[in-house]
């Protein structure tokens, strides 16, 4: 999938997030604030977010998995504080990461790349 095409969904989703109001907000009104946010988001889970994961991961064994979801809201509160997104504490953190993530999710596979 096209770069621009992937950080245009991720600003969609990052959006329907704010939109839904489960905790994210944007603290500056605009499509530029809302691209900036897309991409510290983006860049936070490409590069901080794999090291999270690598070194919480005996917790992560012993929870099966659901301390992946406090990793999630981490990565989403340390964006928070680099970018124009407001996160209102802990919780709604680690929610608005799991409600992105599934409308994420849900936006690449309905424009997902047909192989040709």
């Amino acid at each position: 999938m096209n770069l621009l095409i992937r950080w245009a969904l991720n600003a969609l989703a990052l959006w329907l997030t704010v939109q839904i109001g489960v905790g994210v907000s944007i603290a500056q009104p605009g499509l530029g604030p809302l691209l900036i946010a897309a991409l510290v988001v983006g860049l936070v889970n490409a590069v901080v977010r794999p090291v999270m994961v690598i070194l919480t991961l005996p917790v992560t064994i012993v929870t099966f998995g659901l301390f992946l979801l406090v990793v999630n809201g981490l990565a989403l509160a340390l964006a928070s504080v680099l970018s124009p997104l407001e996160v209102a504490g802990f919780w709604g953190a680690v929610l608005g990461a799991l409600v992105l993530s599934v409308i994420s999710a849900l936006l690449s596979r309905l424009f997902r790349d047909t192989p040709s």
